[in-house]
């Protein structure tokens, strides 16, 4: 189906924004504010977004952002506030670089163009709230890619879960509840492995009861600190290599908070 656009107040669909500004919004503010949307459903798209301003604004929805070099894939996940725009540069890379996205839950994109940049030029409270989304979105892809350097499949896929948790899991009795549709394929191409791999690692993290559920209803029985005491100490039945007993390493200094509600996900780390 083709984008739904309509117009709105980027104030009354991102309470994050609204909260740099002082309460009360003047009519001069909310105009400047007012922003194309577009809804989309689930399935490809093509989502290069404008390639002046501030880009696209994911206001609800989930997006799976794909770039290919030769046969691999690697797959980064864009949630409510971050922020989508087409790289400029993209032509003058020396490999060949290929950018597809899918759309993986019903989505809503701002359009923040050059004009809405002009417009809101008078509050730079708003430019910096967008950089620093910008910041964050490029901070989450160096944990990725520091996941992605671990050795062990098991080790990264149960990493990836508690990073993807500490953004859109729920706390329930058990552990953390993820919803995310994460197919196998999807996992392998976030954890950089082929998808028979995954399948048999999570069979392990199954069976060890770390990790059950399939796409769209994953669990992470226990907290953090239990699943890198079980990872690090001994491998799981079938994979290679052997960690010191009693080592983990400080993975985080900081307690997230689950923005799916329900509760706070535990601290990853010691």
């Amino acid at each position: 189906m083709p984008p739904r656009a309509r117009r709105i107040c980027l104030l009354d669909a991102d309470s994050d924004l609204a909260d740099q500004l002082e309460p009360g919004a003047t009519p001069a503010l909310r105009q400047a504010m007012t922003v194309f949307v577009m809804g989309l459903d689930a399935g490809p798209h093509d989502l290069g977004g404008p390639r002046d301003g501030f880009g696209l604004l994911l206001l609800d929805g989930l997006i799976g952002c794909e770039t290919a070099i030769g046969d691999r894939i690697a797959v980064e996940l864009l949630g409510a506030g971050d922020l989508l725009q087409a790289d400029p540069d993209a032509g003058e890379m020396i490999l060949e670089r290929r950018e597809s996205w899918q759309v993986l839950w019903p989505t809503q994109l701002a359009a923040l163009d050059s004009a809405f940049a002009d417009r809101v030029r008078p509050w730079p409270q708003i430019a910096g709230a967008l950089v620093r989304r910008a910041i964050r979105r490029a901070a989450d892809l160096d944990a990725v890619r520091a996941i992605s350097g671990h050795p062990r499949l098991e080790l990264r896929l149960d990493l990836a879960f508690w990073h993807l948790a500490a953004r859109w899991g729920r706390v329930e009795p058990s552990g953390i509840h993820l919803a995310l549709p994460l197919t196998h394929r999807l996992l392998g191409q976030l954890v950089a492995a082929e998808r028979p791999s995954i399948s048999h690692a999570l069979a392990r993290l199954s069976r060890a009861g770390l990790v059950t559920g399939s796409a769209g209803d994953w669990h992470l029985v226990g907290t953090p600190g239990e699943h890198l005491d079980a990872l690090m100490s001994r491998p799981l039945g079938g994979s290679r290599g052997r960690a010191a007993p009693g080592r983990r390493p400080p993975l985080s200094r900081r307690e997230p908070t689950a923005r799916g509600g329900g509760g706070r996900v535990p601290r990853l780390g010691p």
